[in-house]
């Protein structure tokens, strides 16, 4: 299937609907769908952004750029996850907790808004992961175009740069929480200290791609494996230790293996299945 088959077969996906609100991240997978959203159902297309601790302000600033790039009508939401105990002390499956007090913000909108569906950018490839935010979609049925055509982070790759999204290749970005192993309460002073080291970490060796875990004030930092060698450079390194040290760390180390995707994950005995 070329990809402009692939991009027409995504946007006559909407055309079931009436209405829908896209659940807005700003990253490629959520800009798809939004510009899908757009051309199938005209102004009937809503994105809508979650403002949280756990998610970065750059973020939500990209996200509005994106939002208006794309000329579709954009709302930002406020959710408040860190009332629910589940979240905070942080459980393999935070992600659940998480996801259903979005998807609740999200259903209280819709309904307001006489809104027919919620769809997110979930997509194929993440089936085979462990998502436990996924069992939250299913229960609050919310759609997800991507799953229902099989449509792999290739593929999205592939149609946003076909149809011209300036983001098709952004690096992915999770939560912020997603950098605290289970089992650490989460607080929104570990958030914003993570988000500022990553922010650090960018602006000082240049990467594209930067993830800080705190191991409960260690850093350990992963970006890309073939970015690795920009850390090699002794005055360098000792800008990035101290600079993570002056916004309460104790130790900075780089993962010698790179960034992988839900490293976290890698301690739990879970078995995945499709």
């Amino acid at each position: 299937m070329s990809v402009a088959e692939k991009w027409e077969m995504l946007t006559s996906w909407f055309k079931q609907f009436k209405s829908v609100i896209v659940a807005f991240s700003g990253g490629v997978d959520s800009s798809l769908l939004a510009l899908a959203a757009r051309k199938s159902l005209n102004d009937n297309a809503i994105a809508v952004t979650a403002k949280s601790p756990t998610f970065p302000l750059r973020e939500i600033i990209e996200a509005t750029r994106i939002a208006s790039l794309i000329n579709i009508k954009h709302i930002v939401i406020e959710t408040d996850e860190f009332k629910d105990p589940e979240f905070t002390r942080n459980p393999p499956n935070r992600c659940y907790y998480c996801k259903k007090n979005l998807f609740s913000k999200l259903k209280d909108l819709s309904s307001k808004l006489n809104v027919e569906a919620i769809v997110t950018g979930t997509n194929a490839d993440e089936l085979g992961e462990y998502r436990p935010g996924h069992a939250a979609e299913i229960e609050e049925e919310v759609r997800t175009p991507y799953v229902e055509l099989r449509f792999t982070k290739k593929d999205i790759r592939e149609v946003a740069k076909h149809v011209g999204l300036p983001n098709w290749d952004k690096p992915s970005m999770a939560c912020l929480a997603s950098r605290i192993p289970y089992g650490l309460e989460i607080t929104e002073d570990r958030l914003r200290r993570i988000d500022e080291a990553e922010r650090m970490v960018k602006d000082i060796v240049n990467v594209r791609q930067v993830r800080v875990r705190d191991h409960n004030g260690i850093a350990r930092i992963e970006v890309y494996p073939e970015e690795r060698s920009k850390f090699f450079n002794t005055d360098l390194m000792d800008k990035v230790a101290e600079s993570l040290k002056s916004i309460g760390f104790t130790y900075v180390t780089l993962d010698l293996v790179g960034y992988i995707p839900g490293s976290m994950n890698k301690i739990l005995n879970i078995k995945r299945s499709l």
